[in-house]
Formats: C-alpha cells, sequence, structure tokens
C-alpha cells in the first residue's frame, strides 16, 4: 500500500512540470504583451530580460507557498490519504484545464483555476467525510473549508479586475496628457522626471516589496520598514538624474529604459506570484508524505495538521522550477498565440479583429457613447480642445505591405502597461494574496487602451466583444475548474491508483495530440498573412493599389 503513495508522489512531480510548461504558456502574455506590442526593444533582448526576472521572482515566491498548504481547507481535518486525493485533482485537472485555453489562444487565469480546485476538490472530499458521519451534517462543512481566507482570495481577484481597469485608465489618461502622442517633443525634464517616478515605483513596489515572503527580506525588513518615505524619495531623486543624464548626454529614449525595467519586474511579480499555481501542491504534497513516513502510522490515522505549519521553502526546486518555465518561454509556440490575443485587442487604431460583435458589447459601446455625450456637455469646450489636441495621433505614411511590422501601441502605454501592472501585482504579493496577474495585466491593458481612445467607433463593438469573452472564459475557468476537480477528486477517492493511472494516460494523450500537432507549412501562413493585410484595407486609395498589383 506504502507504494502507491510514493507513485503518487512522483506522479505528481511529473504533473508539476508539464503544469509548469502549460501555466507559462498562458501567462507569459502577462509580462511580454507591453514589450512585443511596442516592439520598443528587439524580441530576443525581451526574451532574454523576462527569463532573468522569471528567475529572479522564483527566489521570491517561497511566503506564497502557504497558500497551497492551508489557504483554501484546513488541514487538520483531513487524513493523509485524503489530502493526497485532493491534490492529485487539482494536478490533474489544471493541466487539462489550462491546455484547452493554451489551445483556443485565450488567456485565462491560473490563479482562479488553481483557487477553485483545491475548493472543488476539498468540498467533495469532505462531503464524503460528512456523510460518513453520523454526527455531522452538510452544514458543517465550513468547520472543513477555510471559507473566510476562500472568500478573501476570490473577492481579491475579483476587486483587482475593476482596480486595474481604472487605475490603468487613470494614469494613461493622465500620461497621456503630459506625453500626446509626440513623443520626441517632450522636453528632457518631462522625460527625466516621467523616468525618475517610473522607476523608482518599479524598484520599490517589484524590487522591494516583491521580496517579501522571502530569506533576504528578513534581512532588509527593519531598515524598509523605518525608512520607506526616505527609500522613496532617494530613489525618486537618484533615478531621475540618471534619466536626465542618459537623455541628455547620451541621446537614450527613457521609454525603453522603463519598458526594459519593467518587462524585468513584471516578470519578477509574476514568477513570486504565480509560482505557487505550478508547483504549491505537488511540494505540499512531498511534506505531507514526509510526515506520513516519519510518523509510522496508517494513512487514514495520520491528520494532516503539519500542512498548517510555516514549512521552509526549497531554494533548489524554485531555481529549477524557474528554468524550466524560462524555457518553455522561449520555446512555446502556444505562448504566442495567446500573446496574439492581447496585443490584437490593445492595439492602436482599426485593422483586422478577431471577435464578432454581439448584442452585449454593441450595449455597452452605446452606454459608453452616451457617459461620453455627458462628459462633452459637463466640460468647458477649451479644455475639451486642449484635451484633444494632446490625443491627437500624428499621420505616418507607410507601405500597407509593411503593416505588420508597425508596433500595435506607443511606448507611453507600454510603459505604463507596466508600471501599473508591476505595482498591483506586487502590492498582492506582499498581502500574500494570489491576485490573478492575468486579470491585472489584461485589464491594465484594456484600461490604458480606453483611455488612450485605441478602440475607435468602427472597432470599439470588436474590441469590446474580445474584452467580454476573455472576461467570460475566466467565469467558465472558476466553474469548470471547480466541477471537474470535484468530480476528479471523487473518481481518485473512489478507483484511488487505477483512476490516477488511467487519467494520467488521458493526459498524456491529449498533450502528445496538441503538441505533435503538424504545423502549418509556409504556404499555409503566407496565404493567412496575405488574408490578414487584405482585412486591412480601408480606403479606395488602398483598393486600387491592391487591384493594380494584380494586373499584368
Amino acid at each position: 500500500m506504502n507504494d502507491i503513495y510514493i507513485l503518487m508522489v512522483i506522479a505528481l512531480a511529473i504533473l508539476a512540470i508539464i503544469d509548469l510548461v502549460v501555466g507559462v504558456s498562458n501567462d507569459a502574455v502577462n509580462f511580454l504583451n507591453s514589450a512585443i506590442g511596442s516592439k520598443a526593444i528587439p524580441i530576443k533582448k525581451i526574451m532574454i530580460i523576462a527569463s532573468l526576472g522569471v528567475l529572479a521572482g522564483a527566489l521570491s515566491s517561497s511566503g506564497m507557498m502557504e497558500v497551497a498548504r492551508k489557504g483554501i481547507f484546513i488541514p487538520s481535518q483531513f487524513q493523509f490519504n485524503e489530502i493526497m486525493y485532493i491534490f492529485m485533482a487539482v494536478m490533474i485537472t489544471d493541466i487539462i484545464l489550462l491546455d484547452v485555453f493554451n489551445t483556443l489562444g485565450m488567456p485565462t487565469s491560473t490563479t482562479v483555476s488553481i483557487v477553485f480546485e483545491l475548493l472543488g476538490s476539498a468540498v467533495t472530499i469532505s462531503v464524503i467525510k460528512i456523510l460518513g458521519n453520523d454526527s455531522q451534517t452538510i452544514a458543517d462543512i465550513w468547520s472543513y473549508i477555510n471559507h473566510k481566507t476562500a472568500v478573501t482570495i476570490i473577492l481579491g481577484i475579483l476587486l483587482s479586475v475593476v482596480v486595474a481597469f481604472s487605475v490603468g485608465a487613470i494614469v494613461q489618461f493622465f500620461s497621456r496628457l503630459i506625453y500626446s502622442f509626440n513623443i520626441e517633443k517632450r522636453p528632457t525634464y518631462i522625460n527625466a522626471i516621467f523616468g525618475g517616478l517610473s522607476i523608482t515605483a518599479i524598484t520599490y513596489f517589484i524590487v522591494i516589496k516583491g521580496l517579501k515572503g522571502s530569506s533576504i527580506y528578513d534581512q532588509l525588513k527593519d531598515v524598509i520598514t523605518n525608512n520607506t518615505l526616505e527609500i522613496i524619495g532617494i530613489a525618486f531623486v537618484i533615478w531621475t538624474l540618471i534619466s536626465f543624464l542618459l537623455i541628455s548626454a547620451f541621446k537614450t529614449n527613457v521609454l525603453k529604459i522603463i519598458i526594459g525595467i519593467g518587462t524585468f519586474s513584471l516578470a519578477m511579480a509574476f514568477a513570486g506570484n504565480d509560482l505557487v499555481n505550478f508547483i504549491g501542491v505537488p511540494i505540499a504534497a512531498w511534506n505531507s508524505y514526509e510526515a506520513w513516513q516519519a510518523s509510522g502510522l496508517p494513512a487514514e490515522q495520520l491528520s494532516m495538521g503539519i500542512l498548517a505549519k510555516k514549512v521552509p521553502s526549497n531554494d533548489l526546486l524554485l531555481i529549477l522550477a524557474g528554468a524550466i518555465m524560462v524555457v518553455t518561454l522561449w520555446f512555446s509556440k502556444k505562448a504566442r498565440l495567446v500573446i496574439e490575443t492581447g496585443v490584437n485587442l490593445s492595439r492602436q487604431g482599426e485593422g483586422h479583429e478577431k471577435f464578432k460583435p454581439n448584442s452585449a458589447s454593441r450595449a455597452v459601446v452605446r452606454a459608453g457613447i452616451s457617459i461620453n455625450n455627458l462628459y462633452t456637455k459637463i466640460v468647458p469646450n477649451k479644455t475639451l480642445e486642449v484635451i484633444n489636441t494632446k490625443f491627437s495621433k500624428p499621420v505616418v505614411e507607410f507601405n500597407r505591405t509593411d503593416i505588420k511590422d508597425l508596433p500595435a501601441f506607443d511606448m507611453v502605454r507600454a510603459s505604463v502597461n507596466l508600471v501599473v501592472a508591476g505595482i498591483l501585482i506586487s502590492i498582492g504579493t506582499s498581502l500574500k494574496l494570489p491576485l490573478s496577474t492575468t486579470y491585472v495585466t489584461f485589464m491594465v491593458a484594456m484600461g490604458t487602451s480606453l483611455a488612450d481612445r485605441a478602440w475607435g467607433r468602427e472597432s470599439a463593438v470588436y474590441r469590446i466583444a474580445g474584452v467580454l469573452s476573455v472576461i467570460g472564459g475566466w467565469f467558465l475557468t472558476a466553474l469548470v475548474a471547480f466541477t471537474a476537480s470535484a468530480v476528479i477528486a471523487y473518481l481518485i477517492y473512489l478507483g484511488n491508483i487505477f483512476t490516477v493511472g488511467i487519467l494520467l494516460t488521458f493526459i498524456f494523450v491529449l498533450l502528445s495530440k496538441n503538441y505533435l500537432k503538424k504545423d502549418k507549412t509556409p504556404v499555409e501562413e503566407k496565404i493567412e498573412l496575405e488574408i490578414e493585410r487584405k482585412a486591412t484595407i480601408d480606403s479606395i486609395s488602398d483598393v486600387i493599389a491592391e487591384s493594380s498589383g494584380k494586373i499584368h
């Protein structure tokens, strides 16, 4: 019987590696969208910067691992065998769910999936225990589920959607008022102050706050706590002076520096916050197995209250996990597909739209137009004229065949995306709340797109339809994660290792089918690019130019 649980531990370790791959394929969109969409930095340099950030973040994620052990359920209420059923159900469900979303090219939340999977499987095992105990009723389920923490986490995730969208829109609006779309004509001191503020925010909230929960933070805790304002003030002065020197003496574009540092920091915040989603459960399972082995008790008799205690992190495992994430980042084709969805929805101006408009998106647009009409009546005309000049886009001449090489948005918006998202995620991490990095980064990007007037009258219904589709997918993630994990936990309870074997075989077949799928030929890719290019033809002159090229 002991062999069953060691096999489960081995299976969970393998599942952790697979989950890292499918999880990063989905979450790479979170920290690569802004840099890739703005095309401020060559793609290889972006990948190198992001890789270093992921490795740094992996080492600072130890504090978040407690969520998998005791954040959703009360471990002392479960025996070792029951804990293993819960963990197996969670990992199997997570891999299947994330791979489906990756295949569809839809960004979903690995945080939401892991929270609701833990909740679903824990509820199932709790109900089984209650039904087997004559002295308990279904009302006693709250003695098994850590409902207060679970509700806090869920509300925090939902609140982050509203906060991220609102803060992103507000910061972008004022940033555009300062910069306009004529970035090159802004005075040096404006660029320097913007650089100082942005890099200071990144430095404090991500590098310092992001370290909270790591072993390094313990050594710096007193210094940081007692000198917070001084640290922020000194950092702002230093970064502003450095930015001014780089701009005036070396003609450096400070926005590129912000995007580079922001990409590193957001990748670090992502790994620090989300690594628990991929390896937190397997590590908790290993801790449980070690405790069971040391106890000498039967699996059905050992209470797992040990999981409620703080367990020292294994830096070697964290580095190994970070390395797997980096490799996936470089080679995952599904990651590029998910990134494309996010970039297209935040693209400046018109173009080929992936999503079709629906009644909901049209209703939102009509409501937005009504609010805008009210806004124009309240705000004085002179103020509106000044604001409109700041949002007036310069006319750029370009060859229609080179449209795919144009950036989706400019470096001002990319900088705001990275700074705001990084700050919000870091605050959540410092509070040990597993905020959804997908929710935060996506909604910040959508907020900045709206404030930047990227959604025109023609494209708005398409973009909002896409946003609603992605958000709908998030709610679907929660529902499917809870239900599927609950069902799988019950099946594992009934069939034990035999059910686990069948489910693992299913995962292997599913992943093999998806990853070994025949790639499109160069001819097929060329045809698709041609269709997309033609979809951007939006004037009579473009039609004439396109038609003349077909006449021989």
